[in-house]
């Protein structure tokens, strides 16, 4: 299956049923999970069932949203994925919402950065958003500088009553986001 977008070090592609074990690996690594939902790594059955919704998003959602599958052009080897929703996260008031996960290994090594500015960039300049946002919770500092580096700003920081909060949840979420006028003046 063709690329959905290429980045100097990362190929963006549309999941498939053949990603069911790297997807699974990616959301049962407690790393990866540590701020997520309720922290806990995701059971290979839950998988199945994302992955499902995955795949219908690509007709459910506007044409070029949904999530994206993420290879080293190096190697192929399964890096984690990037995508661009409408936004539904708890506590977003509107946008096309940023979000990505990425194996341990890829940590520190810029991808994470590099895909969300290539899809920041794919957004405004191609599917014609307004507007960009992504949460994580406040004590996740390597994804806010990640946020931070792909050109969105701290917009508050705000509290939801989460059902099984995890360490970390009494400090919050933070919403960071850019608008297509302000990207193009720093980017474009």
């Amino acid at each position: 299956m063709g690329s959905y977008l290429t980045t100097e070090r990362m190929t963006l592609r549309r999941f498939t049923e053949g990603d069911l074990d790297d997807l699974a690996s990616l959301h049962r690594h407690p790393e990866v999970m540590r701020y997520i939902d309720d922290g806990r790594p995701v059971a290979r059955a839950e998988v199945e069932r994302q992955l499902e919704r995955l795949l219908g998003e690509y007709t459910a959602l506007p044409a070029g949203q949904g999530a994206f599958a993420a290879s080293a052009l190096s190697s192929g080897a399964f890096l984690g994925w990037f995508a661009l929703r409408p936004a539904t996260t708890p506590g977003l008031t509107g946008g096309t919402e940023l979000g990505y996960r990425l194996l341990p290994a890829a940590w520190g090594r810029g991808y994470a950065t590099e895909g969300a500015r290539a899809l920041v960039g794919y957004a405004f300049a191609e599917l014609g958003v307004d507007r960009v946002v992504a949460t994580t919770m406040t004590v996740n500092t390597g994804s806010r500088r990640v946020l931070e580096k792909a050109g969105l700003t701290h917009v508050r920081t705000f509290f939801e009553d989460w059902p099984d909060p995890i360490p970390g949840a009494e400090h919050g979420d933070v919403e960071y986001a850019l608008t297509r006028e302000a990207w193009a003046s720093q980017f474009a």
